[in-house]
């Protein structure tokens, strides 16, 4: 093959070819390289088909949406994004051969996106299931394939190349991303992006709609983790500090620290370990139990992430820090994190959900009271929105009660629902952007969608 056009060929693909006619052998076509790396994973791809609950627009429905997947175990384990699984109360997969089976899940990691669910086989049944590759190998310009079932059609291929091997995303705080411009559509969630050994080095989860071939994957070198952990124990188990950290070189954000080690703090979450140590915002975090930290650029953040959230919750642990020029060691102990989102809680008299107000997903809210619910969402022309509530309201009391948990907020609705008609109307204590206000929820007007037969939602 001439020289100047493995010049600009891919170095993963270009190697291939020259390993080919170093060993004697007639180089292959690029379109049999990716045929023979689409066949060893197109039959583990998998469309799913979950049923979940929502309960976004004040009342708990059921939407049917779709996914991919990919097998990665001959009895059927598959792997997904957790946004594809999240809330589902059914799940339908179809594989390549267009028999259909019901799944459940094994585990799942909102932070990551990442989750894992087995497929309800006869006895004695297998599956093909595909590889892990190296996804810390690749580089910028590799071929790869998307493969999913996009907007729900059946499964599909599509080519590009990887466009950043180590991309930061800000809400993503445990790991790097590949970005890469082939094709990734709603629907394509969950399925593998493959390299041409026909290897998984990532799990599709992100495209933008608005940009121009912006596609996300999760590296596989963090897919293998979360999975392994789930195996384990059903879970991935964290350590909490309260801590939001800074690059001490973000060139987007005009920072730069004259430092080649440690990392900024740039928030301390407050009643948090963190807090309770005395770290301020500044703190430069230069070791953590004699191990150094790394936090220079953005793409060292995920890292020095996983470092804090390794360490054995409820043991103190050394934070060498610098302050002000000096050095100071700080002895800090932090929590289990636990849960990352709180319950969900419908009240349909009343026109509303509430949700429990969790410290790692309603930071605003928790900001104000460490525990407690609040409104999520209200029907349009329901009794909750005619009375004056609104999303993201704090509920404090119902009707002199205090309610600082869902089975509260329970247990009042039970209560005042109790009250004859043309009498019920209840006062409640709301906290809104930091003032308590009190708001007369009148829930005599029945409405004429709840009048009628109850049928499923869509």
């Amino acid at each position: 093959m001439p020289r100047q056009i493995l010049k600009i060929m891919p170095a993963t693909l270009a190697l291939f070819l020259l390993a080919a006619a170093a060993r004697g052998q007639e180089p292959l076509q690029l379109d049999e390289i990716i045929r023979r790396a689409k066949e060893k994973v197109f039959p583990a791809v998998v469309f799913i088909k979950p049923v979940r609950e929502s309960f976004e627009v004040g009342d708990r429905r059921k939407q049917l949406i779709y996914g991919s997947g990919v097998i990665i175990s001959s009895d059927g384990l598959v792997v997904t994004n957790h946004h594809v699984v999240d809330k589902a109360i059914e799940i339908r997969c179809v594989l390549s051969d267009k028999l259909q089976f019901p799944a459940k899940v094994v585990g799942s990691d909102k932070e990551t996106d990442l989750a894992l669910i087995r497929l309800d086989l006869p006895p004695n049944t297998t599956t093909p299931h595909a590889s892990f590759g190296d996804s810390d190998a690749i580089e910028e310009g590799s071929y790869v394939m998307a493969m999913g079932a996009p907007f729900g059609f059946s499964r599909s291929v599509s080519l590009g190349i990887v466009s950043n091997a180590t991309r930061y995303l800000e809400a993503s705080p445990y790991n790097l991303w590949i970005q890469t411009d082939a094709a990734i559509n709603p629907g394509n969630s969950g399925g593998p992006l493959v390299d041409v050994r026909g290897e998984i080095v990532g799990i599709n989860a992100r495209g933008v709609m608005a940009g121009e071939n912006l596609g996300f994957a999760i590296p596989s070198a963090r897919v293998r983790e979360v999975i392994e952990e789930i195996v384990k124990k059903g879970r991935v188990e964290r350590a909490w500090t309260g801590l939001s950290l800074q690059a001490l070189r973000d060139f987007s954000r005009d920072v730069i620290i004259d430092r080649d080690e440690g990392v900024l703090v740039a928030s301390v979450d407050r009643n948090s370990p963190a807090s309770d140590a005395g770290l301020r915002i500044g703190d430069r975090i230069v070791a953590v139990d004699g191990a150094p930290v790394q936090g220079v650029y953005v793409e060292d953040l995920p890292a020095v992430e996983r470092q804090l959230a390794a360490l054995p919750a409820g043991k103190p642990a050394s934070f060498r820090i610098e302050r002000g020029g000096a050095m100071l060691d700080v002895a800090l102990t932090p929590d289990s994190k636990g849960r990352v989102e709180g319950g969900d809680l419908e009240l349909s008299e009343w026109d509303l959900t509430l949700k429990e107000i969790n410290r790692y997903a309603n930071r605003f809210q928790a900001y104000f009271v460490g525990k407690g619910v609040f409104v999520q969402g209200s029907k349009p022309r329901g009794n909750a929105r005619r009375s004056g509530l609104r999303p993201g309201d704090i509920v404090l009391e119902i009707g002199g009660v205090p309610v600082r948990s869902l089975d509260d907020a329970r247990a009042a609705y039970a209560k005042f629902n109790a009250l004859p008609k043309g009498q019920r109307k209840v006062l409640c204590a709301i906290l809104r952007d930091g003032y308590r206000i009190s708001i007369a929820l009148d829930f005599n007007r029945e409405s004429a969608e709840r009048a009628a037969p109850k049928r499923e939602r869509f």
